[in-house]
């Protein structure tokens, strides 16, 4: 039998925010891929090394969790006062799927990077030094993200001081701009309501009935109270994810939410889509260690969050579900803002098992409707490598 070699892509693997990812041009991908289907999701899965039953990635770019198993695919836009189109894809890692219905909130500040990096700024807009503005398309939910990305010497500064708890070492600090940033078509509140009474089975929730604030902004997620779940808000992964039950639990809680929310008719479409909606779980401000051992007081925060990423909970936070925290945050009545305090704000800072992080976001209430018009946040990001990925040919097949 005769195998055919390996075909190679070219491709940049950057660090964004939290998070890391495998950038592509689209005029790069093998011409198959270059529409959205079969290959160009057979083409991502191959790149991470998914499906992995092992869960480990050992064959390919991913690192076999929510954070890092991802690809982004972008190309100059044809949207009116838009740079760049931004298409992201997070790679299941045992399944055989990648799921498009959601963004990356921590790759968004790689793509404003990636998009001055890759030539896709017309270059009369990067500045010689200063901060070049990126308009983002964000493809997959028909949003604009707006970057603003350091430029030394024409090119995109990636080394500073700006620290992110999560990630080890400094970078140069970008702004992100969600610009109206509830999620899709769909009202912020799909439900109509600031606190929902979700009713689940009771072996979920004891008497089968869970408060929960359901909010599409960044990205569709179900916020719930961490002592109704038996949990104190300052867990750490190990506590969530060596425990079999109990993220059980939450994908259950999660599927129920999401039927409540309208994105999905049955608990069973919830497998084949794990990326939307989020769940995470707050409470009020208290003293914790964080993962790296760093000692967060209650001073330092004004509430805690944990939040679970395609069914594990996430080391940090996703950029995607900060903007949710920040919007719920400003919005009187919700779970999120009475962990907070209760009190009006145009900015949050939480604690999150990396350390904190801090969300600004501005809303307001027309015609008995909420309206939230950007959230601010600040991330870094920079290449790790750059030059080709390399895949088997009949990868690229449908």
């Amino acid at each position: 039998m005769t195998f055919k070699p390996q075909i190679k892509v070219p491709a940049t693997y950057m660090r964004g925010g939290t998070s890391k990812g495998v950038f592509f041009r689209l005029g790069d991908l093998p011409q198959e891929a270059q529409t959205p289907g079969q290959a160009r999701d057979a083409l991502l899965m191959r790149v991470i090394g998914s499906p992995d039953p092992y869960a480990k990635h050992t064959d390919g770019m991913g690192g076999a969790t929510s954070s890092t198993s991802k690809c982004v695919i972008m190309n100059t836009s044809a949207v009116p006062d838009h740079d760049v189109d931004y298409l992201y894809g997070q790679v299941a890692i045992g399944e055989a799927f990648v799921d498009w219905s959601g963004n990356c909130g921590n790759l968004s500040t790689a793509a404003g990077a990636f998009a001055i990096h890759a030539g896709l700024i017309d270059p009369s807009r990067v500045p010689e030094n200063g901060i070049c503005e990126v308009r983002i398309w964000q493809a997959n939910i028909g949003k604009t993200i707006i970057a603003r990305v350091p430029v030394t010497n024409g090119e995109v500064q990636e080394t500073g001081d700006f620290e992110l708890d999560g990630v080890t070492f400094p970078s140069a600090e970008i702004v992100l701009e969600f610009v109206d940033p509830a999620d899709g078509e769909g009202a912020i509140f799909p439900t109509g309501n600031l606190v929902d009474k979700l009713e689940v089975p009771e072996e979920l929730v004891t008497d089968g009935v869970l408060n929960a604030t359901l909010i599409n902004a960044g990205i569709p997620t179900i916020f719930v109270n961490a002592d109704e779940l038996g949990y104190t808000g300052a867990e750490l992964q190990d506590v969530i994810n060596g425990d079999a039950k109990a993220l059980e639990r939450f994908e259950a809680l999660r599927a129920h939410g999401a039927i409540k929310m309208g994105l999905i008719n049955s608990l069973e479409e919830a497998k084949t889509r794990q990326h939307t909606p989020k769940i995470a779980f707050v409470s009020p401000a208290k003293d914790y260690v964080s993962s790296a051992g760093k000692q967060i007081k209650a001073t330092d925060v004004e509430l805690l969050v944990r939040a679970l990423s395609m069914g594990k909970l996430h080391h940090a936070m996703m950029g995607t579900c900060a903007v949710a925290i920040g919007t719920a945050a400003a919005i009187p009545g919700t779970l999120v803002n009475q962990a907070a305090g209760g009190s009006e704000r145009q900015a949050v800072t939480f604690g999150h098992p990396s350390g904190t992080l801090k969300v600004g976001a501005e809303a307001s209430l027309v015609d008995g409707q909420w309206q939230v018009t950007k959230a601010i946040m600040s991330r870094s990001a920079r290449i790790l490598m750059e030059g080709a990925v390399r895949i088997p040919q009949e990868t690229s097949l449908p």
